[in-house]
């Protein structure tokens, strides 16, 4: 996206956190087995209200932990992680806790959040626009803890006084922050221009869907118009993207392949490829079949070339 090089294509396991896997146990199984299989990430859905009644759902960070101490090479990140609705000097202690108990691993996604009933249910405004004002300052929030220099804030959603946490990651400049986004909707896209990564999802594309790669290249070439200081529709210029920051930007997307034959799943994967992704998330959970299925597709490896 910018004039540094593209990063080469990687793939990692994506898992929610409820029904059968609110159970941490099978996770950490999963996630394991994964790092045997070949993969190169582990990814886990955030929320925390039942969708259905007598629905399971687990806390996908102390998942996470569990994961950082019996593995050694994953990527590891929730993705995504519904910032709105935390505190984000909490979520700055997590995050760097996990980052340093898994040895600089930790990617940090962010969004809106996909439920607006899980707003209302905890008792905070559903609505869109107030949602992203929030995400926004999170963001600031924890770019500015992250650093470990002192740190002041003060905006309507958050209030940070004089403070310097450490330790801090003990990635450079920082743990890298992906942002996630309903395309064609424009302003999570820009969002992510300023950030390390974009991981977009297509309006009406459902759980064993993928968007299809005209979209991608289209969610590309915006955010790289973006970053790139060409503003068609009137934006300001990025000029608070977080200094010193030059590692490459990622494209991330959800998709799935069958895992049966190498040569057809790195058919599926390829238009994607070239359209400009560098992460291939591979979709699981109850929609893909049951549990021993799911876990026979980790052990089928990723869908490489």
């Amino acid at each position: 996206m910018d004039a540094t090089p593209q990063p080469p294509l990687r793939y990692a396991v994506g898992l929610p956190n409820r029904r059968e896997y609110a159970d941490p146990r099978l996770l950490r199984e999963l996630a394991v087995l994964a790092e045997q299989s070949g993969w190169d990430g582990f990814f886990l859905w955030d929320g925390q209200v039942a969708e259905h009644p007598g629905e399971h759902v687990t806390d996908a960070w102390t998942t996470l932990a569990a994961v950082a101490a019996d593995t050694a090479r994953l990527r590891l990140g929730v993705m995504v992680s519904v910032l709105a609705l935390k505190r984000p000097a909490e979520v700055a202690r997590a995050t760097v806790a996990l980052d340093l108990l898994s040895g600089g691993r930790l990617v940090f996604g962010a969004g809106l959040g996909s439920s607006a009933r899980e707003f209302e249910a905890l008792g905070e405004d559903p609505d869109p626009r107030v949602r992203a004002d929030r995400l926004d300052e999170a963001l600031q929030v924890l770019d500015g803890l992250w650093t470990g220099r002192p740190f002041t804030f003060q905006g309507r959603w958050f209030t940070v006084a004089d403070q310097a946490f450490q330790p801090v990651s003990p990635q450079r400049p920082r743990i890298p922050v992906w942002i996630a986004g309903t395309w064609p909707a424009r302003r999570p896209m820009r969002r992510a221009a300023r950030w390390d990564g974009v991981f977009p999802t297509r309006a009406g594309v459902g759980h064993t869907e993928m968007m299809p790669p005209a979209d991608l290249e289209a969610v590309v070439g915006y955010v790289r118009a973006h970053r790139n200081g060409d503003r068609p529709d009137g934006d300001p210029t990025d000029s608070d993207r977080p200094d010193g920051d030059r590692r490459p930007f990622e494209v991330v997307m959800e998709g799935q392949t069958a895992g049966l034959e190498p040569a057809a799943d790195a058919a599926v994967v390829a238009p994607y490829r070239a359209a400009g992704l560098t992460w291939w998330v591979e979709k699981l959970g109850w929609f893909r079949g049951p549990a021993d299925l799911v876990r026979a597709r980790v052990r089928s490896g990723p869908p490489r070339a």
